[in-house]
């Protein structure tokens, strides 16, 4: 068991000139279950790195006010905190999925004879039913925030020997699939309880954690909470405050009208296609799917189909194992003559895995589901004009752009920080411009809507359906019931697993 106490604390990253969350004040006691809110880049992950004990020291940043965990500073209560982070690669420290999750009962001295049941019942819990020795680098998304959440729950101790008293959780169920959803909320909610485990969880799916928690602290981005109470009185008397702060409230819907279902001419097709990264595992044989031009398609289905493989095949960034993908004619390059061409000797040119990185600029953009992949400068601004200097646009034009950009995303208050540094909601809108920067015709989003609030939601699906006026053709993996409501006029369901 274990109490969090804050008393006008606050953080600011190095080199940024504001605070990333300040003059925050809490009580949260021993076994209390609380579901932190508050828009994009309030703050909400920055607060839980600094319970968890991670944030770093006087070199990573400047620190305010007071923050205790039992009364002790959180760096000096390590074993005693559980963090599941947002982005679920970050949470995986070794190969194998066992190994994974006995990492952490094996540091705080568990002996094994208790470990390797921990690690079975744990992995049981979150419904992660895959051998021990299974590559961790080869689970897919939902797979690895599975697996980030058995290795927390392997750190409490169901008969309360060692093991942490604090678990948190950011966006813990941001890229699973519906059922996974509820199974894992429930397994984590919960386990908890019987173990008597304060639990911290940051969730933008208010609606999901709503009704099991005790608690609803709201961070106010200039600072200070929004709100603070049981969730029925918080949701009844700020209701509007919440709204207008960019919470998804429940009961509060997007207010977007669906497109119509769609069809129409592909832009790309698959053909008895096989997708997957080993040549010899193929995760689906066979799959004949088409993105109708100038509609927004979007590929859904259980943890582990296939989605993300499909898409990075379809886009040219994954080479398929069987089959084929053509892609029409007037968004295929013209014949390269007389120049070096990574193209097989056979290859027609319709095939996006046969075209160079200059060719898929601007025929087809691809945001990853961990928005750090495509990072390669260091700020905000330096980071939209990579691919436009790439293209040999003039800097004046490329400048209008970016700006262009910065504004319809809201990232212009962090146009001079560094990416890496940002909310994860602002990663992913950054991601997403990085890809429009250079107006390429097809773009395919993975998890578009990850880390978004409500305010930061509407503003991406307002700028999909823009894209969709322009003529470009949109095709997103999701597991966003709403974002598949708004924008699904083509749906590729991949099915169960």
């Amino acid at each position: 068991m274990a109490t969090i106490t804050a008393r006008g604390w606050g953080w600011r990253h190095a080199g940024r000139r504001e605070w990333a969350v300040r003059d925050v004040d809490f009580d949260i006691a021993d076994g209390e279950h609380v579901l932190l809110l508050g828009p994009s880049g309030s703050g909400k992950s920055t607060l839980l790195a600094a319970i968890a004990g991670v944030l770093g020291g006087p070199d990573e940043g400047d620190e305010a006010g007071l923050l205790l965990v039992d009364g002790r500073h959180p760096t000096r209560c390590h074993g005693r905190v559980g963090l599941v982070q947002q982005d679920p690669e970050s949470n995986i420290i070794l190969a194998r999925v066992g190994d994974d999750v006995a990492f952490g009962p094996e540091n705080l001295g568990v002996p094994r004879d208790l470990i390797w049941p921990r690690v079975w019942a744990s992995l049981e819990a979150v419904g992660l039913d895959l051998p021990l020795d299974h590559p961790s680098g080869h689970l897919s998304g939902g797979q690895k925030q599975r697996l980030a959440i058995a290795g927390s729950l392997a750190l409490s101790s169901p008969t309360g020997g060692a093991g942490t008293s604090v678990l948190l959780l950011d966006e813990p169920t941001a890229n699973l699939d519906p059922s996974g959803v509820v199974e894992v909320r429930d397994t984590v909610t919960r386990l908890a309880r019987e173990r008597g485990v304060t639990l911290l969880v940051v969730e933008h799916r208010v609606d999901v954690w709503a009704s099991l928690v005790d608690r609803v602290i709201v961070l106010d981005p200039v600072g200070g909470l929004l709100a603070d109470g049981e969730p029925a009185e918080v949701f009844a008397a700020q209701r509007e405050a919440l709204v207008r702060a960019g919470v998804w409230v429940p009961g509060v819907g997007s207010g977007l009208t669906p497109l119509p279902a769609a069809s129409g001419t592909p832009v790309l097709s698959g053909e008895r296609l096989g997708i997957g990264y080993v040549a010899d595992r193929p995760v689906r044989t066979g799959l004949a799917v088409d993105l109708p031009r100038g509609v927004s398609s979007v590929i859904t289905g259980d943890n582990g189909t296939g989605k993300t493989t499909l898409a990075l095949t379809l886009a040219g960034l994954l080479p398929r194992l069987g089959g084929r993908v053509v892609a029409a004619p007037d968004l295929s390059p013209p014949p390269r003559r007389g120049r070096r061409s990574r193209r097989r000797p056979s290859a027609t040119g319709d095939d996006p895995g046969d075209w160079t990185s200059r060719e898929l600029l601007t025929r087809i953009g691809t945001v990853f589901q961990q928005p750090e992949h495509q990072f390669v400068a260091g700020t905000v601004r330096d980071e939209l004009a990579v691919g436009l200097d790439a293209l040999g646009w003039p800097p004046h034009r490329a400048d209008r752009r970016v700006e262009e950009l910065l504004g319809a995303l809201r990232l212009d208050r962090v146009a001079a920080a560094n990416p890496f540094t940002l909310s994860g909601g602002e990663k992913r809108r950054l991601s997403v411009a990085t890809v429009l920067a250079a107006g390429p015709e097809v773009i395919v989003l993975d998890e578009p809507t990850f880390g978004q609030d409500r305010t930061t939601w509407l503003e991406l699906v307002s700028l999909v359906r823009r894209m969709l006026d322009e003529g470009r053709t949109i095709v997103s993996v999701t597991h966003d019931a709403a974002y598949i409501a708004a924008l699904g006029q083509h749906r590729i369901d991949l099915g169960a697993a």
